[in-house]
């Protein structure tokens, strides 16, 4: 037997469970009520029987996790599972004796790898990168040229050649096999579900609500929209917001007059009036999100609302810009919210401008304009993670910009080699410092706010679901397990 084989994937005819008592593992059949007890260590071998990984990597997995595994605990489960009629081997197998047992018996014989879905397909971009695309699923996977050699030559040599070819690891290999499965390149996988976490008091402050897919209905309307993305459009709006860019500033004095009016005569009211505006406004550029990324071909899956300590905002999917090719087309998809706020706060000055003091519509244009001001300022932050943010990220090419940031830091800190190279380490040396400062004031000042109010006005009910949460949060099942 062959340990450069793919151990074949069980998970269309068979499941496992875990015995209540724990003392052993069942093999249960999906379409015919038969089961087959296996002992754990047998159990977690299964868990890779999907077609996937090859023998010789199953082995070493499971003696990562059971270090007195025996040299032949695979060639053992694997006659195991023939002599239970599980598996059947090349043509030596027996046949099977009826049509119901054909359909429980998956064939084990040598395989030349996992295959890529007939939808997926590569994408150059001018960084020097290849982007495997998967439009099924909206996903993608950043890959060098030596990683797209590997991917193409799956489906005609098993992964430990390739590996040994290409001078990679075991555990390199394993890695990118598991990278391509969780993104459902592969053919026979899907991107997991994000696992059930337990209830914290943070869910109740930020959490987002999906409404709908609006990628048909931006298939249907984008046509009638493209000029808006022509070099004549663009020149037109850059010569309007630079001009009034400019008799704003000449008329700041007056825009700061009207600013401290509506801040001296503040009421509910007006603060209800400003946040729907506000709505409305970020409404607008997320939409302005959504028909760029179209624009350029891309698949906007998901609009909602997020809401952030119960304040509703909209939101957009747009992960599959980092399929663009160009860094100037995802700069622009990201961009183009803001450049929307910035078309409604032009209107609404000029609006402004144009009608009587203290009329009903100057006071709403107003507001309008202050709305979208004060989300084109809140989304430009690159230390939050807004429109500015993922700007940077696109400005600079580096994905995930917080997080290797900081764990750019945190291999400096432990004395491991840093993966990053040339001049991303000093943009990540740089980022990191401000945005860890800026996370920690921003929460500290929301955490010792909200905790404030609470104890001072709701002091004996607060501790007492603190405590309800507590105990639940320790004691309660994690369920994930």
């Amino acid at each position: 037997m062959n340990d450069t084989w793919l151990c074949p994937d069980l998970s269309l005819h068979w499941v496992l469970l875990q015995d209540p008592d724990g003392q052993c593992v069942w093999l249960r059949g999906k379409q015919v009520a038969v089961r087959h007890a296996l002992t754990a260590t047998e159990g977690y071998a299964l868990r890779y029987f999907v077609g996937r990984f090859t023998i010789r990597l199953v082995q070493q997995m499971c003696r990562q996790e059971f270090s007195d595994l025996p040299d032949g605990f695979m060639a053992d489960l694997l006659h195991k599972l023939v002599d239970l009629g599980i598996l059947s081997v090349g043509d030596s197998a027996e046949e099977p004796s009826s049509a119901e047992d054909a359909e429980t018996v998956a064939p084990l014989r040598p395989t030349t790898g996992p295959r890529l879905k007939a939808s997926v397909h590569w994408i150059q971009t001018n960084d020097g990168h290849w982007i495997l695309r998967n439009p099924e699923d909206v996903t993608f996977v950043q890959l060098n040229d030596v990683g797209k050699q590997i991917v193409e030559q799956l489906e005609t040599e098993a992964p430990v050649a390739i590996a040994s070819r290409y001078g990679v690891s075991i555990e390199e290999m394993r890695s990118l096999l598991q990278q391509l499965a969780l993104t459902g390149m592969l053919e026979g996988t899907t991107p997991p579900k994000p696992p059930r976490k337990k209830f914290t008091p943070m869910q109740v402050l930020f959490f987002k609500l999906s409404l709908w897919n609006p990628d048909s209905f931006l298939a249907d309307h984008i046509d009638r929209l493209r000029w808006i993305w022509t070099k004549t459009s663009w020149m037109l709006l850059c010569i309007a917001l630079a001009g009034t860019g400019a008799i704003a500033l000449h008329q700041r004095g007056n825009l700061l007059w009207t600013a401290q009016m509506f801040l001296t005569h503040l009421d509910m009211g007006t603060t209800i009036t400003f946040g729907l505006l506000a709505l409305a406004v970020v409404t607008l550029h997320e939409l302005g999100h959504a028909f760029t990324l179209k624009h350029y071909g891309g698949i906007v899956p998901e609009m909602g609302f997020m809401f952030m300590f119960l304040m509703p905002v909209a939101y957009t999917n747009t992960t599959d810009q980092y399929s663009l090719p160009k860094r100037s087309q995802r700069m622009l998809v990201v961009g183009a919210g803001v450049l929307c706020q910035l078309i409604i706060a032009t209107f609404a000055f000029w609006l402004w401008n144009s009608l009587a003091v203290g009329s009903w519509l100057w006071r709403m244009s107003f507001l309008l304009f202050a709305a979208s001001v004060f989300t084109v300022a809140v989304n430009l932050n690159p230390l939050a993670k807004f429109d500015g943010y993922y700007l940077a990220v696109a400005a600079t090419g580096i994905n995930n910009l917080r997080q290797r940031s900081l764990q750019f830091y945190g291999d400096l800190l432990t004395g491991k080699p840093s993966q990053e190279q040339g001049g991303d380490r000093w943009i990540l040396a740089v980022y990191a410092p401000f945005s860890f400062v800026y996370v920690l004031s921003v929460f500290g000042f929301l955490f010792l706010n909200v905790a404030n109010w609470t104890l001072t006005y709701l002091p004996i009910t607060s501790l007492v679901l603190l405590a309800i949460w507590g105990t639940y949060f320790y004691l309660a099942p994690d369920p994930k397990n």
